[in-house]
């Protein structure tokens, strides 16, 4: 990880639920004043450049309340990165473009506010025993990194301190950027979005619960520690709270840096089967997954040869473990794309609530064939080839040229609009989330992969009893 040149700091984040509020109104307030004012100058322009101007006055306005929600820190800006990601179904494209910017690292807490987390959550006696830089090496929207070093041993950590307060202001975060979309009108309050949201609030209580992640992190470090192509940090109890995380140091580089994508084709190529194979063995041997994509989360460390290289998997603060009907329908799906089975992937649909069984068949082709789709990188070349032109030579699926992301989505968004097919359950949404977050990674490091190679050992029909193994 490379240490970061000293940003721009906050003294301390609004942790009362008063001051977050009036903040956030402030700032929506701010905005809608915006839109509205924009929207009158907009009546007397001309028809040809209304749509224009209207498009760039939404770009600016949501620029400039993402700006300020990423201030606040904490919840709200956990849930503007999640909306940025999945919200494309129910935002406009200006809006989660700008809440795409929240991903990136927000502004740095300074010392003595991180200093008086670390004293209530660890003590003087403990802290004592450790020598720490006050110089983050990564900030994010709960948490901020510092390097430290044990004194006695002389080994270097991490700690990964959660900002004060946040745990407190979850639910008011939430509700009051709910009240903020709903006023906007921005959004559609259906059913599966309400529903939606409350799966956020679960899933950042999780993310703040630092005991659940040692476990987490932990467990996958056991499931992984006889695979010398994966890194997984190390914890240390003794420095580790519900508010503080303390995990071993794990140089490398991000997975999309200069340096990865500099790399020969044999040893990208490599890195990108160590990437989408976890994500296999998550879906069929273990039934729970790391569900953030994010590619922060995934460094490289950089041995001598293909050999050496290594995968470095960081915060599982996002690990998910799915109900077994879920799975089973996940794992259908899967299956039944790679053999072209539509009858397989009409059960899992099925059973996912997704169509009845009175569903056109015209409507279970057009899903189905959305599932060849996805499955196309791994799919059969001999039973099932994909376009010449995105295989090499060597019959290896070119992901940088094969445009398959943007073929999906389009796939995707056409499949969707039928009075037929309902929206899978929410846990199916995270599965989808991280494969598609894990198809972007080999298309950024321009794999070229016998994908066939990977999937078949996960599947029932190559003899390879994987499933509903725990970790």
């Amino acid at each position: 990880m490379a240490i970061p040149k000293k940003n721009k700091q906050l003294k301390c984040i609004k942790t009362g639920i008063f001051e977050r509020r009036l903040s956030l109104y402030s700032t929506a307030i701010v905005t809608g004043i915006g839109f509205l004012s924009d929207s009158s100058i907009n009546l007397v322009r001309s028809k040809e450049n209304r749509k224009t101007k209207q498009k760039e006055s939404l770009r600016a306005r949501s620029k400039s309340f993402a700006g300020e929600i990423g201030k606040l820190k904490g919840g709200v800006v956990k849930v503007g990165q999640i909306m940025a990601v999945l919200g494309e179904n129910f935002l406009p494209p200006e809006v989660t473009e700008s809440l795409h910017s929240l991903e990136d690292d927000t502004l740095e807490m300074e010392w003595p506010c991180i200093e008086d987390v670390l004293i209530t959550q660890l003590g003087m006696e403990k802290l004592e025993l450790l020598k720490i830089n006050p110089i983050p090496i990564a900030a994010a929207s709960i948490g901020q990194v510092h390097l430290a070093k044990i004194k006695a041993t002389n080994e270097t950590i991490c700690l990964k301190i959660q900002y004060p307060g946040v745990a407190d202001t979850i639910d008011s975060d939430l509700n009051t950027f709910t009240q903020i979309l709903r006023l906007s009108r921005l959004v559609s309050f259906t059913k599966e979005f309400k529903e939606w949201l409350e799966e956020i609030r679960a899933m950042l209580k999780k993310e703040v619960d630092y005991d659940l992640e040692f476990e987490t992190t932990n467990r996958f470090g056991n499931a992984l520690k006889n695979d010398n192509r994966y890194v997984v940090p190390s914890v240390y109890e003794q420095f580790s709270t519900q508010r503080v995380l303390a995990i071993s140091y794990e140089p490398g580089t991000r997975i999309d840096s200069n340096d990865v994508l500099s790399l020969s084709q044999e040893r990208r190529n490599q890195i990108g089967k160590a990437f989408i194979e976890l994500c296999w063995r998550e879906v069929f041997d273990w039934g729970e997954m790391q569900t953030d994509p994010n590619f922060g989360n995934y460094f490289v460390r950089l041995g001598s040869n293909i050999e050496t290289d290594k995968l470095i998997l960081l915060d599982f603060g996002a690990v998910r473990m799915f109900p077994h009907e879920t799975l089973i329908a996940g794992r259908e799906i899967v299956e039944g794309a790679f053999l072209r089975d539509k009858t397989l992937i009409k059960r899992a649909l099925i059973r996912l609530k997704s169509i009845t069984e009175q569903t056109p068949d015209s409507v279970v082709d057009t899903l189905s064939n959305l599932a060849f789709l996805a499955i196309e990188p791994f799919a059969n070349i001999e039973k099932h080839p994909p376009n010449p032109a995105f295989l090499t030579k060597q019959g290896e699926y070119r992901w940088a040229t094969s445009d398959h992301a943007a073929r999906t989505v389009l796939l995707a968004t056409k499949s969707s609009i039928t009075k037929h097919f309902f929206v899978p359950p929410k846990d199916f949404m995270f599965v989808a989330r991280k494969l598609s977050g894990a198809y972007t990674v080999l298309s950024v490091i321009r794999a070229e992969i016998k994908g066939d190679d990977l999937l078949a050992p996960f599947l029932p029909h190559s003899d390879c009893q994987r499933l509903n193994k725990p970790i």
